[in-house]
């Protein structure tokens, strides 16, 4: 980088930095969860300190508790499509609530705030592009927005690997995962998506803020492994540990 540019650079982040402190002077804001001065922050200290993080020791592949974090017993039986997975929360309270808050009374806010989290957790060796989950066409023009992609942003941008939003797509609207047995997930969601890309050789990131039984994942990578992807890794904001 030359030295202008770096000058520059460091000139940009001078001038955000100020018009965040500016911004926190004149505008604070109330912790979207209990409604105590955030200043600046989307939640109080208070609240980000009781933030429900999933401990380490976790299955490698789909992130639930295992002693030692050896391969889970149910990952043992039947592998899944996708490589790893890393999730920041457990799926409880409050960060259901944040969640909730994002996806349903479109506090986008908390995406920048849920986005960072996620960017925390350790880089997978270099991965060629970031796959949001799609949204089926219908559920995406009634939110208005996907809020994979909205929390993939601010990971993209600290590991500085582009967002594939455009060729991978959800083909079919399909029943609510929620209401389902765990035994019909993985049928509901079979074909559910497809690719246009050749990913060959390709290291994929997948985002999505919350998996519970982890089909939706799963199909997604299947999917894109059929498309040649050598390695589909799974980094979600909040793990379910009860399905």
């Amino acid at each position: 980088m030359s030295i202008a540019a770096n000058a520059a650079r460091h000139l940009a982040t001078a001038v955000t930095a100020a018009v965040r402190g500016c911004a926190a002077a004149l505008l604070p804001q109330n912790c979207l969860l209990c409604a105590a001065p955030g200043g600046d922050n989307l939640l109080c200290a208070a609240c980000q300190a009781a933030l429900p993080r999933l401990s380490a020791e976790r299955c490698p592949l789909c992130a639930l508790p295992a002693p030692g974090s050896n391969i889970c017993g149910g990952c043992l039986g039947k592998a899944p499509h996708f490589d790893a997975t890393q999730a920041v929360f457990s799926y409880e309270f409050p960060v259901d609530s944040l969640i909730h808050a994002l996806k349903y009374a479109h506090r986008l806010a908390a995406a920048e705030f849920l986005g960072r989290a996620l960017a925390q957790l350790p880089a997978p060796l270099h991965p060629d592009l970031i796959v949001p989950v799609p949204l089926a066409a219908a559920r995406l023009a009634e939110r208005g927005f996907n809020q994979a992609l909205e929390i993939a942003r601010p990971l993209a941008r600290a590991l500085g690997v582009p967002l594939e939003i455009r060729h991978i797509h959800r083909c079919r609207d399909t029943t609510s995962q929620a209401g389902l047995p765990l035994k019909e997930r993985a049928k509901n969601m079979r074909h559910a998506f497809e690719c246009e890309l050749d990913l060959t050789g390709k290291t994929v990131l997948l985002v999505d803020d919350v998996m519970t039984s982890g089909a939706t994942l799963d199909e997604l990578a299947r999917t894109l492994k059929a498309h040649g992807a050598a390695r589909v890794e799974n980094r979600v904001l909040a793990r379910a540990l009860k399905s």
